[in-house]
């Protein structure tokens, strides 16, 4: 039993990990072609390294470390990262919990698995596992940003209309609005206090926060600062269209809510099978991981699941 759900969770690993590389890649693709759509139209979105008012810098528990890796792509990802999931850690604490989660993950599957290509697949698994958590800790700040900020544009429209400015609306909404919607707009509030032009805070925030409607929101204000119009108005418009997203959105959820339990029933049910036909014919099932046969059927499986859960995923994902 425990070789087919050590398996089991191995190719579950693989497959995730595998799906979100490569929704990683589609979505950066995207995302660079929508960033400089935007840029064109009102310079609303900024380079990665633009110079910005003083930040605070935690070092973690290897200050060598973070300061070899602070310049390089990998680290700047991984401070966005987790600057994105909200979480109090550093980028040494992350390489550090990477290490010691792969080190355990290969101890416990050598002892318990005899089967050559485990011990590397663990090692992967296990360095992946902390930027894992944090890349699904970002996004569930995300979606809650999102089902926050059409109250707080709502807020700031209401603010401008009793006659606030456009940065003092901001303040209150950072006193007012819940986290995390509350926590950046302080973060914007204070950089621009600090100094920093609002058109380059409300720049870092679309970094911080990378969805569709926060890059909305910025370049409407930066259109209007340069051409004028009614702000209030625009943000009422805004929240308008965002809470219509939303509703489109559950919408499409809802009607792709059977693709998506089939892709779990077909990524589960091979594993599940390997697992009952352990304790009913315990011979049969060790001929996959003693011959080369078998482990070459076991890789073909593989691949085969990744493939199809991956299609799975991408017919039924519709963007809104």
């Amino acid at each position: 039993m425990l070789p087919a759900l050590m398996v089991f969770l191995l190719v579950v690993g693989v497959i995730v990990g595998a799906f979100g590389a490569w929704v990683a890649v589609t979505t950066g693709i995207s995302r660079r072609r929508l960033d400089q759509r935007l840029r064109d139209v009102g310079g609303a979105v900024v380079e990665p390294g633009d110079p910005t008012v003083v930040k605070q810098h935690v070092e973690g528990a290897l200050p060598a470390v973070e300061r070899l890796i602070a310049r390089t792509p990998a680290g700047m990802w991984l401070t966005r990262l987790i600057e994105r999931a909200g979480a109090k850690t550093t980028p040494s604490a992350v390489i550090l919990s990477s290490l010691f989660a792969a080190l355990a993950l290969v101890v416990v599957v050598r002892l318990v698995v005899r089967v050559p290509f485990v011990g590397p697949a663990a090692l992967l698994i296990g360095l992946a596992m902390p930027s894992l958590w944090l890349m699904r800790q970002a996004t569930v700040r995300l979606r809650r940003f999102e089902e926050q900020f059409p109250d707080a544009l709502d807020l700031l429209s209401r603010a401008i209309r009793a006659g606030h400015a456009f940065q003092t609306a901001l303040g209150m909404g950072a006193e007012e609005l819940p986290a995390p919607v509350g926590v950046e707009f302080k973060k914007v509030f204070d950089q621009q206090n600090f100094g920093l032009p609002l058109r380059d805070a409300l720049n870092e925030l679309a970094e911080r926060i990378p969805t569709l409607d926060v890059r909305f929101f910025v370049t409407a204000i930066a259109i209007q600062r340069e051409s004028g119009g009614n702000l209030a108005e625009i943000l009422d418009n805004l929240a308008h269209v965002v809470r219509e997203r939303f509703k489109i959105f559950r919408q499409v959820r809802t009607h792709t809510a059977h693709g998506r339990f089939t892709g779990f029933v077909l990524l589960a049910l091979p594993a599940a099978l390997a697992i009952a036909l352990s304790f009913i014919n315990p011979g049969h099932m060790e001929q996959l991981f003693t011959e080369p046969m078998g482990r070459m059927m076991i890789g073909g499986a593989i691949v085969m699941q990744t493939v199809g859960f991956v299609w799975i995923r991408k017919v039924i994902k519709i963007e809104v």
